[in-house]
């Protein structure tokens, strides 16, 4: 199948051939939340740490004899059931949420998503992104005028702008500074990714990767 492919200043430049199993996916909504859950979980962050009995400070003399002062036996002033000591069964930093997914389903998602996303008219594959020579003010009139062309655009709406390896790395310095904006290389590409974003400007460099990589 072909889709349009536009210039810089969002004019139809031509067409550019792609796989169907990149763009004309029907999404499957099972495995996408399969996949996408599982790179939720990978990209996770444990923070949460609270000390076991063996991690409190102090306590490790008997607080009294075993036997004759009429108290209950106890062997350390750090057993969770004192106040200061540890926490039983409390969250760790060694808890270890990450999913593994095939790789194949992970790129059946994301072609599923990008279908989507192209179907609803929110994608837009662009011939090339110009240098900018980092300059944000510049960088952010192109990739305006560019959505422009996108379905259902409005001013200040979130863009992911896919790029290939051939592509100037100054257009991501240009555009690191503008909050509704966010850049990706293809290969890096997930489902994640795409559903974060509503809307999507893709290189033609970043196209043929993203094909390579779902019809392997």
């Amino acid at each position: 199948m072909e889709i349009i492919l536009y210039n810089q200043v969002g004019e139809k430049h031509g067409k550019l051939e792609v796989s169907k199993k990149l763009f004309g996916v029907v999404p499957n909504n099972d495995l996408i939340w399969q996949v996408v859950t599982s790179q939720t979980a990978n990209r996770r962050h444990v923070l949460a740490h609270t000390k076991s009995r063996a991690e409190v400070a102090g306590g490790g003399r008997k607080p009294w004899r075993q036997k004759g002062t009429g108290r209950a036996r106890h062997g350390s002033i750090r057993s969770p059931i004192w106040v200061g000591g540890g926490v039983a069964h409390g969250p760790t930093k060694e808890a270890i949420f990450e999913k593994t997914i095939p790789r194949a389903q992970a790129r059946k998602a994301l072609a599923g998503t990008i279908s989507a996303r192209y179907a609803e008219g929110k994608l837009l594959a662009v011939d090339l992104l110009p240098s900018t020579f980092g300059k944000t003010k510049d960088a952010s009139k192109l990739i305006t005028a560019l959505a422009e062309k996108i379905t259902g655009y409005k001013k200040g709406g979130r863009i992911l702008v896919v790029l290939g390896n051939n592509d100037d790395q100054m257009i991501i310095r240009a555009l690191a500074n503008l909050k509704w904006t966010d850049t990706v290389r293809a290969q890096e590409l997930q489902a994640l990714t795409v559903l974060a974003y509503p809307f999507m400007i893709a290189t033609a460099d970043a196209v043929r990767i993203m094909n390579e990589m779902v019809t392997k």
